[in-house]
């Protein structure tokens, strides 16, 4: 069948409507045809390797700033959490003194004489008598307050205590976001520096044509994009949702709805599946069953390099579509264009 056979290599900024449809359809491909001959990219030029070499190293920063952000909200949420605690403790405690404080008013206006001479001293002893076993269970409901109140002093303690140790931590993570803000802005200045100074032609190569025109393109296929052959419809609807996000632009840090980085991508994509996936590439990888290359399915999370730094989406036929880096937007590439680390069905 002609869903079988192994669609030409395009650049996605040039594929036509017809072209990402295949592309789609080519879901149902079986694995024996992607373990066949690779797809060997063009060898890079040294300015051309430099700029790779910068992408990646911008991709693993962005990769580590995405891993502290989640910390930082996390943090955040749990200071929120405790202030919000320590706000209802005191209220608590203000009712346990008001409490207290009414208890000891009341002992105050009773006191006075000794009790055995107030019950000599009394017209009605046993009316006294009835007031001194009141007395008494009052002083054991102000031995109660006293403790409710010593109770939520420590409380309170206990959760201001646990706030600073937020306030802490959410100050380092913040410091390590700034830090790896500015690893990402220096290697992508510098990686944009490089291409400055390259010939058009190159420029192109390595870009894949991200011109106006190939954008113009990236827009038609996303119109044109028909569901996947997955092997399940939550698998699908993730292939489908890539597809109409081809020619997005890629921004560190995003996960859409038109914009991403490579991990924001495929948890955009699952997300549109009812599917939650972790916001990194290191912790994506882990998400599912780790599959082999030649049990891959549309839908399987393709990994790659050493530090499981990049992350595309397997549509089948060999192929991906992921996010690249800042000067190439979202595209369908070969699985074989970069080194291959791994591979997970997450549903």
């Amino acid at each position: 069948m002609a869903a079988h056979r192994r669609s030409r290599q395009r650049p996605v900024g040039g594929t036509t409507a017809r072209a990402a449809a295949t592309v789609v359809l080519a879901g149902a491909a079986t694995a024996a045809g992607f373990d066949g001959a690779g797809h060997a990219a063009p060898q890079p030029t040294p300015a051309g390797a430099d700029v790779d070499r910068l992408h990646r190293e911008a991709e693993v920063a962005t990769e580590k700033y995405n891993g502290a952000k989640d910390k930082a909200d996390a943090a955040r949420q749990r200071l929120h959490d405790l202030q919000d605690e320590t706000a209802r403790a005191q209220a608590r405690l203000n009712q346990a003194r008001d409490a207290l404080g009414a208890v000891a008013a009341a002992q105050y206006r009773a006191g006075g004489l000794d009790p055995a001479l107030r019950l000599m001293l009394s017209d009605d002893p046993d009316a006294y008598l009835d007031g001194a076993a009141l007395a008494e269970r009052a002083g054991s409901r102000h031995h109660a307050e006293l403790g409710r109140v010593r109770a939520q002093l420590r409380e309170i303690e206990k959760l201001r205590g646990a706030a600073r140790v937020e306030v802490r931590t959410l100050t380092a993570r913040r410091a390590e976001l700034e830090r790896h803000r500015k690893t990402i802005t220096e290697k992508l200045s510098a990686a944009r520096q490089a291409l400055s100074r390259m010939s058009p032609e190159e420029r192109a190569r390595i870009t894949g044509g991200t011109d106006r025109a190939a954008r113009s393109a990236g827009g038609t296929a996303r119109d044109a994009a028909a569901p996947a052959q997955a092997p399940n419809a939550r698998a699908a609807q993730a292939v489908a949702y890539a597809h109409r996000k081809l020619g997005s632009p890629y921004v560190w840090g995003a996960t859409g709805p038109d914009a991403f980085d490579c991990s924001g991508l495929v948890l955009a994509a699952y997300r549109s599946a009812g599917v939650s996936l972790p916001r990194t590439t290191y912790a994506q990888i882990d998400a599912g069953r780790r599959v082999s290359r030649s049990e891959l399915l549309p839908g399987d999370l393709v990994f790659f390099y050493s530090g499981i730094s990049h992350v595309g989406l397997y549509i089948g036929n060999g192929q991906m579509i992921h996010a690249p880096n800042p000067s190439a937007p979202v595209r369908v590439a070969p699985v074989d264009q970069m080194p291959f680390a791994g591979a997970t069905r997450v549903v």
